[in-house]
């Protein structure tokens, strides 16, 4: 499954009021067979069976917001077994344990570095990952998205070592996972890298939600939110909202979101800001645009082109659900970003028109660029890195792969705080020209 995940990075805000304390959530593992007494005999004794392991589930019930926090009293140690039988093959079949692929795709991701002096990475500098896993409900239930990809790579135990080894081996400060319905089995491993962590489920009958951990060495939370926009009639997603301090020096916002995929809702997804020229140019005029080329996903260069010669109807409820206001069909917001690895150039053979990823995405249905980190004034990127070739991508014939463990990459910059603030109110707004000329 995919759909745009936008993370921003941006100065501190108002403070936000204190959370409510998370509900720790246990997880249980069922016991050893009990022992039974030795037999004499003359041949060797056969091997013990071990009895078959029960996939943890979700405590919450359905239609109630779940909110975790990862620690060492509601985290329990994986059980590892060392082989497994597959049912569904012929009989006696049996795969070996998991081995860890070759680190030929990790290893063929480069950084990209920033030019400017003045963004070089420093004792400030903080590293975040944006990383849509792939929810294992959301695999299980829409196979034909994944036909050509390998019967065990699909396999949540496969795919949880991938995403854990791909997390340890960029090794950021803080990650931003979108898609999780099995947060207990992420936060395990994450624990051991001295890692925290918060879930915020998504309402409704839906299992996942999204998730921030960071290293508690570096970053302390000051303050925690989050949004529940079925409260504002935009579908049941969630953004989750938190205050950092780095080092104790540098205090800045971080957002998490997982929005919508629907090309028929454009309204919906314009309203948790999914427009790519909408958040780069702070305003979007939507009477030029069809609401159902909104997604982007039937458009030019991957699914951020807006082009429009005509003018489209929209329904009240929908111009209010896009722009908060029935009779107002410019959306704006205050927020001027800068979209990070559009800032820095890359290879040829992995960025657009825009400077964008060509890709970061891939199934068989879909082949595109969906996953993005923004930041505003006072913090810089100063270095990216860079995603794999399309050629690369295609050879995969779709992910996950036994070499990656989602159907999205990982996407990560290093952000550096620079000496002053600015004040967006301050500034002069650039942004007050007309889009009708667009």
């Amino acid at each position: 499954m995919h759909g745009p995940n936008l993370r921003t990075l941006a100065k501190p805000a108002r403070q936000f009021p204190s959370p409510s304390p998370a509900r720790p959530t246990t997880m249980s593992r069922r016991g050893a067979m009990p022992s039974t007494a030795p037999r004499a005999r003359l041949s060797p004794p056969a091997p013990a069976s071990h009895p078959p392991r029960k996939r943890g589930r979700s405590p919450s019930a359905p239609g109630s917001t779940a909110s975790w926090r990862a620690s060492a009293e509601n985290t329990v140690p994986l059980y590892h077994r060392r082989r497994w039988h597959n049912p569904e093959r012929a009989p006696g079949r049996v795969w070996q344990r998991f081995r860890a692929p070759q680190p030929a795709l990790l290893s063929s991701r480069l950084w990209i570095c920033s030019e400017d002096a003045s963004t070089s990475s420093s004792g400030d500098a903080c590293t975040i990952m944006s990383y849509n896993i792939l929810a294992d409900y959301n695999a299980r239930n829409h196979p034909d998205l994944y036909l050509d990809a390998p019967w065990d790579a699909m396999r949540w135990d496969s795919r949880r070592r991938l995403i854990i080894r791909e997390i340890r081996h960029w090794d950021p400060d803080v990650v931003c996972l979108q898609e999780v319905d099995r947060f207990q089995d992420i936060a395990a491993g994450m624990k051991s890298r001295g890692y925290e962590g918060i879930f915020q489920r998504r309402t409704g009958d839906t299992r996942d939600g999204c998730a921030i951990f960071w290293k508690s060495k570096q970053l302390h939370l000051v303050e925690e939110d989050s949004i529940d926009f079925s409260e504002f009639n935009l579908r049941n997603n969630v953004a989750q909202i938190c205050v950092f301090e780095l080092n104790g020096t540098h205090k800045f916002v971080l957002g998490n979101i997982h929005v919508l995929f629907n090309p028929k809702r454009g309204d919906v997804k314009l309203g948790q800001s999914a427009i790519y020229k909408f958040l780069s140019t702070m305003k979007l005029n939507i009477s030029l645009h069809d609401r159902r080329h909104l997604s982007g996903l039937d458009s030019t260069e991957f699914g951020y082109e807006l082009c429009s010669l005509l003018k489209y109807q929209w329904t009240d409820e929908e111009v209010r659900n896009a722009t908060g206001y029935s009779n107002v069909m410019v959306a704006e917001h205050p927020l001027k970003l800068s979209s990070s690895y559009a800032m820095l150039k890359g290879n040829s053979n992995n960025r657009g028109l825009h400077g964008e990823p060509l890709a970061t995405s891939y199934h068989r249905k879909f082949l595109g660029t969906v996953d993005y980190l923004w930041h505003t004034h006072g913090i810089e990127c100063s270095r990216v890195l860079d995603t794999l070739p399309i050629s690369v991508l295609k050879r995969t014939r779709g992910l996950p792969t036994r070499e990656i463990g989602s159907d999205h990459l990982p996407i990560v910059a290093e952000f550096a705080f620079t000496e002053s603030v600015e004040d967006d109110s301050d500034e002069d707004d650039e942004s007050e020209q007309d889009d009708e000329s667009e």
